[in-house]
């Protein structure tokens, strides 16, 4: 439920040993994560859902 605004940083994804800042395009309101910390993903994996 939580508020995001544009440029916001939303996850951190490492790959390949660089990390990588996910930023929000748009404002949204998170609606649900489908992750967590430390889990391996998939080239096409969701991360996180909007409302």
């Amino acid at each position: 439920g939580q508020e995001v605004k544009v440029g916001d940083p939303l996850a951190m994804v490492e790959a390949m040993k660089m990390e990588n800042v996910l930023r929000a395009e748009r404002d949204a309101t998170v609606k649900a994560l489908k992750c967590k910390e430390g889990d391996s993903l998939a080239v096409d994996a969701v991360i996180m859902e909007f409302a």
